[in-house]
């Protein structure tokens, strides 16, 4: 049943904001505003009022500043090379002037502005002064700084692994093939010393030059391997990371296990890369810090993550000791989940091991 013209809604005494003189309304607009600094300049730029939003920006109260020069707010470069003064002249030819830059606030402290200067003049077109509105963009600009040096790292990441798969290419398919060519002619040399008499004593010293360009065959392979196993752009993760556990079992002693579900996962290149790097420098810090017996890589893609789990079953350690050694390696691993928009946490304790669970969004993976 609606309200008939005499009866009211219930709230007495209730005021509205039409109740205000229209003077009133731009008074109490502007000290409502916490976010901008609103305040007004004379014609040549000293403060005249003052509302709560420049006290919480800039952090003068009303009576330290009102009075004094804007030129205040600006950086000592600014006021050498006469920004304030620039602005000012500027507003009052064209009616506005816009900037960015830094701004100091009361304690010294500097910020990232948006400053809008305005003139404001009177019906017959008479200067009275300026209107001025700033606004804190600090924690935009170093939002904006993060997302750039993400980029930049990303950038930086790939650009790693392209020179590393480039230097594994050309030791594999070049040293690689010079040395094969190096023990065919070593063996060539060999079938004819062996053919005289006279230098059949030196077949012995051709099986030791045998011996030991299988030796750098075998370390230059194990390098390339390290810098960018093919398993991993021929055949995808799962594949490399089966070599990489059988590989890190024979050369530390350690057995590494792996399990995927599903069995073959599919990534983009950049998340691949990135995953088997996070496995790698796992088992690098398990041979390194761990002294452990086995370790476990366990890794499970069910929308709306994967979970990535790697645990040994060694020493331990202390987390919340002062950082050491093993660190270094828990911080790349926490940067390359990082760029895959994922969450990283390690628990361990003394004599307990260590185990590193990682969430990734799958979104993040193509």
């Amino acid at each position: 049943m609606g309200l008939s013209s005499g009866e009211s809604s219930g709230v007495v005494g209730a005021a509205s904001i039409s109740d205000v003189p229209v003077e009133d309304r731009y008074f109490l607009l502007v000290e409502a505003v916490r976010d901008y600094a609103i305040f007004m300049l004379d014609s040549a730029g000293h403060v005249t009022s003052w509302n709560p939003g420049a006290q919480r920006i800039k952090g003068y109260a009303p009576g330290e500043i009102i009075g004094r020069h804007f030129s205040t707010f600006y950086t000592p470069e600014d006021i050498a090379a006469g920004k304030p003064a620039r602005e000012l002249e500027i507003a009052t030819a064209v009616g506005r002037v816009e900037d960015e830059g830094w701004r100091v606030r009361r304690d010294g402290s500097r910020f990232w502005a948006n400053v809008v200067i305005s003139a404001v003049r009177d019906a017959s077109g008479t200067l009275l002064g300026f209107a001025k509105i700033t606004r804190d963009l600090t924690e935009r600009m170093r939002l904006a700084e993060l997302e750039r040096a993400d980029a930049v790292s990303t950038q930086v990441q790939l650009a790693s692994e392209n020179e590393q798969k480039r230097m594994a290419r050309e030791l594999h398919d070049d040293l690689g093939q010079r040395l094969t060519a190096l023990k065919m002619s070593v063996a060539l040399l060999e079938a004819n010393l062996n053919a005289q008499a006279a230098t059949a004593g030196l077949v012995s010293q051709t099986h030791e030059l045998q011996m030991q360009i299988d030796w750098m065959a075998e370390a230059l392979r194990r390098i390339a391997a390290d810098l960018r196993p093919p398993l991993l752009d021929d055949l995808g993760l799962a594949a490399a990371l089966d070599w990489l556990a059988e590989d890190f079992t024979k050369r530390y002693g350690v057995h590494a296990s792996v399990h995927l579900e599903p069995a073959e996962p599919e990534f983009g290149e950049f998340a691949a890369t990135a995953l088997f790097r996070i496995v790698q420098e796992a088992l690098t810090n398990v041979a390194r810090h761990a002294n452990a017996s086995h370790v476990r890589v366990e890794m499970t893609l069910a929308d709306p993550a994967l979970l990535l789990d790697i645990e040994d079953d060694g020493n331990g350690t202390e987390l919340d000791r002062p950082p050491g050694r093993q660190s270094f390696g828990l911080l790349g691993i926490r940067e390359r989940v990082r760029q895959l928009r994922g969450t990283v946490s390690f628990s361990s304790s003394p004599g307990n091991g260590f185990r590193i669970s990682i969430q990734i969004p799958v979104d993040a993976l193509g």
